[in-house]
């Protein structure tokens, strides 16, 4: 582990300043893309999944497994975009909705025959930058449940 690390609260410890710099500036860029990403789960990905507006609805249709299908999609969704904008869900949300854009592209690959395949990847790596550099989140919010259930 490097002398420099950047802290959950965007404060940073380090014994250079171009270090201190270099954690500040990656701190500052996840939180945007925390916020950016969470906002863009919420509204644009998951909400019209669960108003079950016709964009949405026709690819689901499209699949073949009911609407049940796309309102649980939506609702992980709505689920992983709030927990990104929370720093202690950050990390497990992120790690979450990774593995659900790796599923979105196995749809794509498979029922739609690749027709924009990439898109579910390139929101992935952004996505993936986060969950590496929340990752001290994940076991920390397990402490915390263990301990609140009295564990």
């Amino acid at each position: 582990m490097s002398d420099t690390q950047a802290q959950q609260d965007g404060t940073v410890r380090g014994s250079t300043a171009g270090g201190a710099r270099k954690g500040r500036a990656m701190a500052i860029t996840v939180l945007v893309l925390r916020i950016v990403f969470g906002l863009f789960f919420v509204f644009a990905s998951a909400l019209p999944k669960l108003i079950a507006h016709p964009s949405a609805t026709e690819g689901f249709d499209e699949i073949g497994l009911g609407d049940w299908f796309m309102y649980l999609t939506g609702v992980l969704e709505l689920a992983g975009g709030i927990a990104l904008l929370i720093p202690l869900l950050s990390g497990l949300a992120a790690f979450s909705l990774v593995a659900l854009l790796i599923c979105a592209f196995g749809i794509t690959m498979t029922v739609f025959d690749g027709e924009n395949a990439a898109s579910p990847l390139l929101f992935a790596i952004p996505i993936a930058v986060i969950a590496w550099h929340q990752r001290h989140t994940v076991p920390e919010l397990f402490t915390r449940l263990r301990s609140a259930l009295g564990r």
